[in-house]
């Protein structure tokens, strides 16, 4: 099969079959690019999911843009991102050309609670697949669990006790957190 026809039918697979958004995407994402297609390695999809993550626009349709420039240039970025987007695009122009108030028939709000719960579980495997592919990857692996411990725990207090922390706040903190202490531990080789 041609490289730009795969990377347009396997993202438009992922795009209209994942709820929940890119977060949620992200295990579809690599168990397609990393295992089945063998299009990134796992180092490289964590590295393309945090630099998705920083950058503006949603994560999955960065991922996707990423991975088609990698594979086949400009036209490839195009093929994959717009595989991304065009199933989405086309079922909430349905929707909302013949079905109005969708939302308010009760078969289809049970099923978007059920999908959820779903979506929610897609989200937490995509967030142990990084935490792995980081201790794997991290030869201090203490720092990495006290990174991820100090981050959860600042997260739930915010939670909690209603603090509002901005997002990218917390980002700067951990680069220049890591940035620091990685410096030391190079220093200190």
């Amino acid at each position: 099969m041609n490289l730009l026809t795969d990377l347009f039918l396997s993202f438009a697979r992922i795009g209209a079959f994942t709820f929940g958004g890119g977060y949620a995407m992200l295990s579809l994402l690599e168990h397609e690019c990393v295992e089945k297609k063998q299009w990134l390695t796992e180092d490289e999809m964590a590295e393309v999911t945090v630099i998705a993550e920083s950058t503006p626009g949603p994560i999955a349709i960065n991922c996707a843009t990423y991975t088609g420039l990698k594979l086949a240039g400009i036209k490839g970025a195009v093929c994959a991102t717009l595989g991304m987007v065009l199933p989405s695009f086309f079922v909430l122009l349905i929707i909302s050309a013949f079905l109005k108030n969708v939302l308010t028939i009760p078969l289809v709000a049970k099923a978007l609670r059920g999908i959820r719960a779903a979506v929610v579980v897609l989200i937490l495997r995509a967030g142990y697949q990084m935490f792995r592919n980081i201790l794997k990857k991290t030869p201090d692996k203490k720092s990495a669990i006290g990174f991820f411990a100090f981050f959860l725990i600042l997260t739930l207090c915010s939670l909690l006790l209603a603090w509002h922390i901005p997002t990218i706040l917390m980002i700067l903190a951990a680069g220049i957190m890591g940035y620091i202490l990685f410096s030391r531990k190079g220093a200190a080789k």
